[in-house]
């Protein structure tokens, strides 16, 4: 039976390079190599699913995932929450089932990840257009452990999901775009501080 269960944790780590090359002196494996990411997330009519916490997104690198996700617990900074996806084969299309269905965008975000994995878990080096981040995906033990092998112990820990973080910088920054994207965040400066908020 399929496990429906994300155990992740957030590190907000600005210079990624060092992290990749702590990665690849430790033996972790190479599972993605880098690619972009355009991510969509879409709400109902009432405008309910983001409030209540709940995702819905369509996901397009190498392949396209719709991708459910709901409002989890965290403990010491690792989110756990249930988390359904599934592999689909057209982006265009799917994105019109979900317009059929009465669903539309809420927003774009872009990213480029980079994928590993070490001792049974799966970090991610996250360079998005607002900041560097590191995921690592696995359970408590596991993320804690990795956290300590890659020399994160201080790196600050954030729960809210990458559109969260947004909200709050946003708001710090008085931006005006609703839209996470390389493009809007040409020129912007966003202190750490930003995400805290």
């Amino acid at each position: 039976m399929a496990n429906y269960t994300e155990t992740e944790v957030k590190l907000y780590v600005p210079y990624l390079e060092a992290v990749q090359a702590r990665l690849e002196t430790i033996g972790a494996k190479l599972t993605a190599p880098r690619v972009y990411e355009r991510n969509v997330r879409y709400d109902n009519a009432e405008r309910s699913l983001t409030p209540a916490g709940i995702v819905l997104r369509l996901r397009q690198d190498t392949r396209v995932r719709l991708t459910y996700k709901r409002e989890g617990e965290t403990h010491n900074g690792i989110v756990s929450r249930f988390e359904a996806e599934v592999e689909v084969s057209d982006f265009d299309m799917m994105e019109t089932i979900l317009g059929r269905l009465g669903y539309t965008p809420y927003m774009i975000y872009e990213k480029y990840r980079t994928t590993y994995e070490l001792d049974g878990a799966e970090i991610v080096l996250d360079e998005m257009p607002y900041g560097n981040f590191v995921e690592i995906e696995g359970d408590e033990d596991t993320i804690e452990k990795v956290i300590n092998r890659l020399g994160l112990q201080k790196a600050a820990r954030y729960d809210g999901s990458y559109a969260v973080l947004f909200e709050r910088a946003r708001r710090a920054l008085g931006l005006t775009f609703t839209d996470l994207t390389f493009a809007n965040f040409k020129g912007v400066d966003v202190p750490e501080s930003a995400f805290r908020v």
